[in-house]
């Protein structure tokens, strides 16, 4: 069946130039409004189609480069769409990925502040009756004790007396530093023997007995004491000195053992001359260590 004329009537396409356009078959040629509203709805679901497929695409190309970052940040520095050449699960290090080891290390051990009043070699500061015994005068405890006079003396026998000049040469003394203290009415000399190395100190101490005796040091408005009277001495040593007290009374008194000020004396003088030489042996390390 044909309707109109001319044959049979052809088929409106709206994306088809020259296509004919469908009208009523009546002679007033009024559009079919129906027929209008179709083709319109039909072009907008083609155009939605086009535009729900465009999005797709830009998803697809989204997730290619993403792909194409992680494959770069793995350190491949090309891009494929061949599997095998993304990183496997046994590439990527997990959470429980042994942590990088370091080598234990350990500092030097501390130098040993004796070790350089041990020998000459090594103890090299300066020396003398004032390093030793610096100042005017020295309080061990709640005592002030005045200093006197001093002797530095390069022939070890003549700053001694009784057994001990055969003591000090025996061992190879190389000086004897004297200094005399007074406090109360009573008066101390300390001899430090001094030697190359700490054998011999300690030799020196060992073979020194209770006759070998430091030689008083008076003058200076000290008054000779212990020249003929008992008095009361203490030997020790630490590293290469060996060092001596002699303690009495300026007026010739004998010392007994109630005299309890005279061994006060004779221990402050010998304790204080103990932490002199070792803080020397320190100011020495710690020097040394600084130096590297």
């Amino acid at each position: 069946m044909s309707f109109g004329q001319g044959g049979p009537q052809s088929q409106w396409d709206p994306w088809k130039p020259q296509s004919q356009q469908p009208w009523n078959s009546g002679g007033d040629q009024t559009p079919d409004w129906a027929a209008l509203a179709e083709a319109s709805e039909a072009r907008n679901k083609r155009r939605r189609l086009l535009f729900i497929g465009g999005g797709a695409l830009a998803t697809v190309a989204v997730a290619s480069a993403v792909a194409v970052a992680v494959v770069s940040a793995n350190g491949s520095s090309t891009a494929s769409g061949d599997p095998s050449r993304l990183p496997t699960a046994a590439d990527i290090p997990s959470e429980s990925a042994t942590a990088p080891s370091f080598a234990p290390t350990s500092a030097p051990p501390p130098l040993d502040p004796k070790d350089f009043v041990s020998s000459a070699e090594k103890d090299k500061a300066p020396l003398g009756p004032d390093v030793l015994f610096p100042g005017t005068q020295l309080t061990m405890g709640d005592v002030v004790y005045k200093k006197g006079p001093t002797a530095d003396t390069r022939t070890c026998a003549s700053a001694a007396q009784g057994s001990l000049p055969k003591v000090l040469d025996a061992n190879d003394c190389t000086r004897v530093i004297r200094v005399t203290y007074t406090a109360d009415g009573v008066a101390v000399t300390v001899g430090v023997a001094v030697f190359d190395t700490a054998a011999q100190a300690t030799r020196a101490k060992t073979e020194a007995d209770s006759k070998s005796i430091v030689r008083s040091l008076s003058g200076g408005g000290v008054d000779s004491f212990c020249s003929g009277a008992v008095c009361r001495s203490t030997t020790n040593s630490y590293g290469r000195y060996a060092y001596f007290t002699i303690a009495g009374f300026p007026n010739g008194k004998d010392v007994s053992e109630k005299d309890t000020k005279v061994f006060r004396t004779g221990d402050d003088l010998a304790e204080f001359t103990f932490r002199q030489i070792r803080q020397r042996g320190q100011a020495q390390a710690s020097a040394a260590a600084e130096a590297g």
